[in-house]
């Protein structure tokens, strides 16, 4: 597995994202954090398909944080299921790499 990941979610307003950014950086979980919006997403949900508008919040962390991670997205997300997609880096800056590890320790 590699070292690193992109764990994307997405959420109902920028301000959520905002928070879910924030908080993760905050706690050390994320190095960083982008968010993109608005998007339009379709999807299915309780038997019917629905499209909505959203934001997508991209938080690059260490692959060794990244359970503690979902866990505090989760726990702060206003969804009942949120999307929490976790994708490996493999490869990039020796120094931001190893910037992203700095950053993501007490």
């Amino acid at each position: 597995m590699s070292s690193y990941v992109i764990v994307s979610s997405t959420t109902d307003s920028e301000d959520a994202a905002r928070d879910l950014a924030a908080g993760a950086v905050d706690a050390k979980l994320a190095a960083c954090a982008q968010i993109v919006g608005p998007i339009t997403s379709v999807y299915r949900w309780e038997g019917q398909v629905r499209t909505d508008t959203e934001w997508r919040v991209e938080l690059k962390t260490a692959a060794d944080r990244l359970a503690p991670l979902v866990e505090l997205l989760k726990a702060n997300h206003s969804y009942d299921v949120p999307e929490i997609i976790a994708t490996p880096i493999e490869g990039g800056s020796e120094d931001y790499l190893a910037w992203l590890v700095s950053e993501t320790r007490g």
